[in-house]
């Protein structure tokens, strides 16, 4: 009898799931364009000191007035992926979390794009990628690489990847604020005005209708998938690149789930934009 529940006893123990040890490391990089040192946060899957090998690589864009700590502290990224690679759902990859903003949204400088004396773009591609890459033995190729983000790192999210389509496998852009079509007139020039007009200048829907033919073949090497709630405010956006796209003849995902501007709903969406972002690695 004793032995039978020392058997027992050691069957439920080799039951219990062993829980992954990734990690997350927060990290910066001295940027020579920007003048000043940028944050980032990296998620680094179990086993990844002793594995010596290279990763594919997703880079996790936040939204305005957030930062580098979101996705993990209010998004729970860790979590969901910890999930999704242990079920199989997920390949293991490295996420780069960089910082593009603050919540002084009118004081401090958020957005993705190149601002007068903030060119984040030409930081994201010439400084982030390849020194991020290098450190944390990821990327390093187009079929390797994917971007995703909520709203401003949505529209964001899209837009490198209209502009670098040659850099990335996929895209995965939720609640995406893809355009500013209403700018106020006389709204203070503040930090706030200055992202608003970028988003405008660099809008998604007017890169579509502008694309010439071989553009359009070039996006079309490219996985998109826009996710967005159908109380969100800025539904319309998401549901009318993808009816430009698909006129086209640029493929696309669209899903509209039941939700809002929120972060229960971006939560979730990693569910779907990790195993999205997966399926179109290179193997």
């Amino acid at each position: 009898m004793k032995k039978r529940l020392i058997l027992l006893a050691l069957a439920l123990l080799a039951a219990v799931p062993v829980m992954a040890k990734s990690q997350i490391v927060r990290d910066s990089l001295q940027s020579v364009v920007l003048g000043r040192a940028v944050k980032y946060n990296v998620y680094l899957p179990d086993g990844f000191e002793a594995a010596g090998k290279t990763y594919p690589v997703v880079y996790l864009l936040h939204g305005l007035s957030g930062n580098n700590e979101d996705w993990e502290m209010r998004g729970q990224m860790r979590t969901v992926l910890d999930e999704l690679i242990g079920t199989g759902e997920a390949a293991e990859m490295v996420v780069i979390m960089p910082c593009a903003g603050d919540n002084d949204v009118r004081n401090v400088q958020n957005g993705y794009f190149n601002m007068p004396d903030c060119p984040y773009e030409d930081f994201f591609f010439n400084e982030l990628i390849p020194g991020a890459e290098k450190k944390y033995r990821c990327g390093g190729s187009k079929g390797r690489r994917a971007v995703m983000g909520l709203s401003m790192g949505g529209g964001g999210s899209t837009v490198y990847c209209q502009r670098h389509p040659f850099m990335f496998s996929s895209c995965y852009a939720m609640s995406a604020w893809l355009d500013q079509r209403e700018l106020d007139p006389d709204a203070p020039m503040d930090k706030l005005r200055i992202v608003s007009e970028s988003v405008r200048a660099h809008s998604a829907l007017d890169f579509i209708d502008n694309a010439k033919p071989g553009t359009i073949d070039e996006l079309k090497t490219v996985k998109w998938f826009f996710d967005c709630g159908d109380d969100d405010f800025l539904l319309a956006l998401s549901t009318e690149i993808h009816l430009k796209m698909r006129a086209r003849g640029i493929k696309s995902e669209l899903r509209v789930r039941n939700g809002v501007h929120n972060w229960e709903y971006w939560h979730t969406a990693l569910r779907t934009s990790f195993p999205f972002a997966s399926r179109n690695f290179d193997r």
